[in-house]
């Protein structure tokens, strides 16, 4: 069973593109988005054979997720079940018999950090709610997690240590996040690999140097580890200044929870 996340930055824009080319070359089960920038009814996707599932920002343009699922959820929440957390179509959670998939797009701290005290909020509640979905089944979360895990998670560690998305208490959070019972899957395959990034700035040539940045993650229940096959960064696949991760998974061994 195969698992793709990208953040589009602007479902339209990335349209314009090379959009429906890859997604069906790349024929996922779940095929996440973080980043969508638009509401209903500003775009129809023809796509034969999946279900789509949409949670979009108040704000117009901003923001949003969606899920194209080729088999149809038990259940779905939109958001987290916060008032504060929920206007800005950041989450969507699937249910499934033998687990939950949650698409998110967590919330960049941005310039001077002036958004960093309300990301540390956001992070304590969502841990919460993913710990909250873990009792009941495993769970699968992806998306842009705006954080670079460690040092080898992006290309100049040492300038950026006061900049959004590598601060000191970011990371801290994404370390309770995998201590509370989760995985990074993709340094579970791949604990030492460096120089593999998801995210390049559009500045200063970054992708073409690699000046990149690994915050698109699969996070994955720790009792799924037996069932995980590979996790596969997509860097040769444009289209937006982030790039595809997959996730391939053993659906027997999902199925029978060994």
């Amino acid at each position: 069973m195969k698992f793709v996340t990208w953040n589009v930055n602007g479902l339209r824009a990335v349209m314009k593109k090379n959009f429906m080319e890859i997604f069906h070359e790349l024929n996922a089960d779940f095929f996440c988005l973080q980043e969508i920038k638009l509401q209903a009814g500003q775009i129809e996707l023809d796509l034969p054979g999946y279900y789509q599932y949409w949670n979009y920002a108040e704000k117009k343009g901003y923001s949003g997720t969606a899920i194209f699922a080729k088999e149809p959820a038990l259940s779905v929440q939109n958001g987290i079940g916060k008032e504060e957390h929920d206007q800005e179509g950041r989450v969507i959670t699937l249910e499934y018999p033998h687990f939950f998939l949650v698409d998110c797009y967590t919330p960049n701290s941005q310039s001077e950090l002036k958004r960093l005290d309300y990301r540390m909020k956001w992070e304590e509640d969502f841990r919460k709610y993913l710990k909250k979905l873990d009792k009941k089944k495993p769970v699968i979360l992806c998306g842009d997690l705006n954080v670079a895990h460690e040092n080898i998670d992006l290309k100049n560690w040492k300038t950026n240590q006061k900049n959004a998305g590598f601060t000191k208490e970011e990371r801290q959070q994404m370390t309770n996040l995998l201590k509370s019972g989760f995985d990074d899957a993709f340094r579970y395959f791949y604990p030492e690999a460096t120089g593999i990034y998801s995210w390049w700035s559009y500045r200063f040539n970054a992708r073409k140097n690699n000046a990149g940045w690994r915050i698109d993650y699969f996070i994955t229940s720790k009792r799924l580890e037996p069932a995980l096959k590979d996790v596969k960064i997509l860097t040769e696949i444009y289209g937006s200044d982030h790039c595809p991760v997959e996730l391939l998974v053993d659906n027997e061994a999902l199925e029978s929870g060994k």
